[in-house]
């Protein structure tokens, strides 16, 4: 008698914008672009390998085929600006950070920071990234619902706090993510005039709004940089001790007549105090989240877990030695890429086969858009961790996947994000179940990054 095998599960979708079939007028297209951009992309977006159009703020190329893309941020980088639009939203935030930087100021922030993100440095994080995920995940040994988006902000911000800056971050954590939300909600959106490309004296709304939340957020900076300064100038703050070799201290040790100005030392620590966490915790609740919903992967990365904790008390070798549990994370990160768009601009008149990317167009790589793309992935809204287990990673051509871009401008944390959420993973799902309830209705929204409308709220408990 035959044997019946159960079928496997249909794969699961996770809620995001359906491509538009029309184009939008220009008064709804603003109106788009301020609340959320995603929602903004029609079907050709998704299907076509590039997208040259006239846009209300001048020429407009969509760049999704991998060769565009590698040629515009890679291959002929040096002719590549990042876009007026996308510095007119960030830099009255970050200023001369390392992600708005342009020219040789980038490039001294860049040499600063390098040393701190060598695989040795990254190495030596993980004993702090495990402790640090150990002591917060005791909040949830009772049990009950928690809104994880919020937690997962905490928990990365402390994992920053005490591997970069020694737990020595001025100011409450509370306060902190109260703040970043607010930032975020306010500056972090696109103003109209900034599409419209208005001249720079005309006042925008968002940046009025968020006037004090920057000033929030300088004033942690300016606390921070003092307190280290001052022990820094005693070699310590009391007998025995040494100032920490830390992102912190190297700044500052940076500033000089060849080196940094104390300028792009402030800005580079709010750009790490205000962004360097913010990615990570969004791609962790996501991936929480679909796994929640798809139980049956859940299954096999808790197994995964149990049995690398169970023989490897090391946490720098959890990365390699859990491919299941890396393959879901990178997936979140497909689905929901927490930086959504990378915005250049050409120098000069530039050409990538027959396509003319005129000098001053904007030119759009947007992971959101590529991640999702039907020429590109199978199945590409559904969540499908194996696609990056590793007998299918060569499949993947390096430019269709860009969680943390690509080129001479390739997010400088990328190795320590992979570590820190790898270890993050591993704790929380070998100690507790996370579930989703009724209010558990996330909807993407591009503030910046890629977060969830309502947030996240989950059952949790004790596996």
């Amino acid at each position: 008698m035959a044997t019946v095998t159960e079928a496997a599960p249909a794969p699961f979708v996770p809620p995001a914008p359906k491509p538009r079939t029309s184009p939008p007028s220009t008064l709804e297209m603003m109106r788009i672009v301020y609340r959320n951009p995603l929602e903004l992309w029609g079907e050709p977006s998704y299907n076509e390998p590039w997208i040259s159009i006239s846009g209300i703020g001048g020429p407009l190329v969509i760049a999704n085929d991998p060769g565009l893309i590698r040629h515009v941020l890679v291959d002929n980088a040096k002719n590549y600006k990042m876009a007026t639009v996308r510095q007119k939203v960030l830099r009255p935030i970050l200023r001369d950070g390392l992600l708005t930087a342009e020219g040789a100021v980038w490039k001294r922030s860049r040499k600063a920071m390098a040393p701190v993100f060598t695989p040795r440095h990254i190495f030596g994080f993980a004993a702090p990234m495990l402790a640090c995920t150990n002591a917060f995940v005791e909040r949830y040994e009772q049990g009950g619902t928690f809104d994880i988006a919020h937690d997962m902000t905490m928990l990365t911000y402390e994992i920053l706090a005490e591997t970069l800056f020694s737990g020595e971050i001025a100011g409450e954590p509370g306060s902190f993510a109260r703040q970043i939300d607010r930032l975020f909600e306010t500056m972090g959106r696109v103003d109209p005039l900034d599409l419209l490309r208005a001249p720079d004296w005309l006042p925008r709304l968002t940046r009025i709004r968020g006037r004090r939340t920057m000033s929030f957020f300088r004033q942690i900076v300016a606390d921070t940089m003092a307190l280290r300064r001052a022990r820094m100038a005693g070699g310590g703050d009391r007998e025995g001790d040494t100032v920490p070799n830390d992102f912190l201290t190297l700044l500052l040790r940076a500033e000089g007549p060849d080196g940094l100005t104390r300028a792009e030392i402030e800005d580079n620590i709010i750009t790490f105090i205000g962004a360097g966490h913010e990615t990570t915790a969004r791609a962790l609740g996501w991936t929480l989240y679909c796994l929640a919903e798809a139980p049956w992967e859940r299954e096999r990365i808790e197994q995964e877990i149990d049995a690398v904790l169970a023989r490897e008390p090391d946490p720098v070798k959890w990365l390699d030695a859990m491919p299941l549990t890396r393959a879901a994370f990178e997936e979140a990160l497909r689905l929901y890429p927490p930086a959504p768009s990378i915005n250049r601009e050409p120098v000069e008149t530039d050409h990538y086969k027959d396509l003319e990317l005129r000098k001053g167009a904007q030119v759009l790589v947007m992971p959101w858009t590529v991640h999702r793309h039907r020429k590109l992935w199978e199945a590409p809204d559904a969540f499908m961790p194996e696609r990056f287990h590793p007998e299918n990673r060569d499949r993947i051509d390096r430019y269709q996947y860009l969680p943390f871009g690509a080129g001479p401008r390739v997010c400088i944390g990328a190795s320590f994000a992979m570590q820190e959420a790898i270890i993050a993973l591993a704790v929380l799902l070998s100690r507790f179940r996370f579930e989703t309830v009724s209010e558990t209705r996330p909807w993407p929204v591009q503030k910046l990054t890629t977060q969830p409308q309502g947030g996240l709220p989950m059952r949790v408990s004790r596996r």
